[in-house]
């Protein structure tokens, strides 16, 4: 898993509640290899039309370029627990998503596969989404900076917004680690418990093993 330290770029606002699951990745697409990838499939079914046309005003058919971070509404990622869903975002380029609340199995997740999910209250959603919202005659979409190790969101013109993470989610995005990689830095650790373990009850181990 890719380590999150400090990403930056462009930032999308989704202002829906209740994205679910089969919205950010249809079930049809699930047969995909995830060496293939997902991205060009999130949120397929609002991004385009019945005959494949991008629908127009959709957020992220605006953007110049593919956001960094997604701003949305409450009780993000439910229906499901495809973790699809997740993929999806991150194969987009997404490695950051802030709403109001998040599902918990989507939430569990978007942690294993690097994707940081940033509880804020209304006050602060309402800041960071003026920010983001296209600005006549700018080009450019606006640019947000995520520090995880600082549990900061900034940019010029927006200040800095605060938010709060799990001490040990935080570790292990910042160390890339997924709950396989975590277990095996404690390797050395359970190779000398088997050792004591086999010897003392030689017997719990199958003959020609």
């Amino acid at each position: 898993m890719q380590p999150f330290t400090t990403v930056s770029g462009p930032g999308v606002v989704l202002a829906r509640d209740n994205i679910d699951t089969d919205q950010l990745i249809p079930a049809r697409f699930m047969k995909r290899t995830r060496a293939e990838g997902y991205g060009d499939q999130l949120l397929y079914d609002l991004r385009f039309d019945e005959d494949g046309d991008p629908v127009e005003g959709f957020p992220l058919n605006q953007m110049s370029e593919r956001p960094v971070l997604m701003l949305a509404g409450r009780n993000f990622g439910c229906g499901s627990s495809r973790e699809a869903a997740v993929y999806a975002l991150v194969d987009h380029g997404i490695r950051v998503v802030v709403a109001d609340s998040f599902a918990d199995i989507f939430r569990g997740n978007a942690g294993k596969n690097g994707l940081l999910t940033i509880a804020l209250g209304a006050a602060e959603r309402g800041r960071l989404a003026k920010f983001l919202e296209p600005r006549p005659g700018e080009n450019a979409p606006a640019e947000v900076f995520v520090d995880l190790d600082a549990q900061e969101i900034s940019a010029e013109g927006l200040g800095t917004i605060a938010f709060d993470i799990d001490k040990g989610l935080k570790r292990r995005l910042l160390l890339g680690l997924d709950d396989l990689s975590e277990t095996l830095e404690d390797e050395p650790t359970i190779a000398a418990f088997e050792e004591r373990y086999f010897a003392a009850a030689p017997w719990v181990v199958p003959r020609g093993a």
